[in-house]
């Protein structure tokens, strides 16, 4: 019985150097074993489900990896465009021009990596996708040959990019009018300004955030008011993870999980993804 293994790898995806960790757990000689990719949530979220810029540090994605580990599959998680050591690549240059489809590209190329393993067993392979991951799950499976034998969808994003803004602000405005912190009133203001913001956005318009709470602010930044940003955002919104759950391969197994006290992604709005 070999020992339990957990190594770096590296893979090239349209010229950019992807970094990665292999985790294999104790196995027989010869052993072939079930594995899947784990694909990280929206942001600069490393291969670990960490933000070290920001001191986010939950580990997410390492320890879906160590309790796969436990039950016997390998893993495979890598940092995507603009994180960890894989950095920005071929888009160093020109931030704006990275879109959607390169991000699922390199979720793909990893994919195959993984397949192509001696440890793995090519019919057991699967995808797992926390938040936004979630949609990378979906958009990846419809890629890639063999399609995965399973999907898992870890508090998966469930509705369009800037509608899953939009609830995750609206939801921060009501939590601190419960606490007391906030005037319903001014709360109320906020997130019609919020919607008004994504709207201007979608019709191609400047995005005035003027009057705006500061938290607010912060919240729609990274979609609405960094240029760099604009093209991914533009595709990523026009994509619903409903319909791309609807396109998966007849026969395929599908785990959805919500958890009721994730702040990000309400069960409500995860149960659209359950019923499909």
């Amino acid at each position: 019985m070999s020992a339990s293994i957990e190594e770096d790898i590296c893979f090239d995806v349209d010229g950019t150097a992807t970094h990665g960790t292999l985790r294999v757990p104790a196995r027989r000689a010869g052993q072939r074993l079930a594995a899947a990719l784990l694909l990280p949530g929206s942001g600069p979220v490393d291969r670990n489900g960490d933000v070290p810029g920001l001191n986010l540090t939950p580990r997410t994605l390492a320890l879906i990896a160590e309790v796969l580990g436990e039950l016997g599959v390998m893993s495979l998680r890598f940092d995507k465009y603009f994180t960890g050591r894989t950095g920005a690549g071929a888009y160093a240059k020109d931030p704006g021009r990275i879109d959607l489809d390169a991000f699922i590209r390199q979720a793909a190329a990893a994919f195959r990596v993984l397949g192509a393993r001696r440890e793995t067993r090519p019919e057991a392979l699967l995808v797992a996708g926390h938040s936004e991951g979630g949609l990378y799950a979906l958009l990846t499976a419809g890629q890639v040959r063999p399609h995965p034998a399973g999907i898992a969808l870890i508090e998966p994003m469930a509705e369009p990019l800037l509608s899953t803004i939009e609830l995750q602000a609206t939801a921060e405005l009501s939590a601190a009018v419960a606490a007391g912190t906030l005037d319903p009133v001014v709360a109320a203001g906020n997130a019609s300004g919020v919607r008004h913001a994504i709207g201007e956005f979608r019709a191609g318009r400047p995005v005035d955030t003027s009057g705006l709470l500061p938290d607010v602010v912060r919240r729609l930044r990274p979609g609405l008011l960094v240029a760099e940003n604009a093209r991914y955002v533009r595709q990523g919104d026009a994509v619903h993870p409903v319909a791309a759950a609807a396109k998966v391969a007849p026969g395929t197994r599908v785990l959805v999980t919500a958890g009721t006290r994730d702040a990000s992604i309400p069960v409500s709005a995860i149960k659209l993804l359950a019923v499909v």
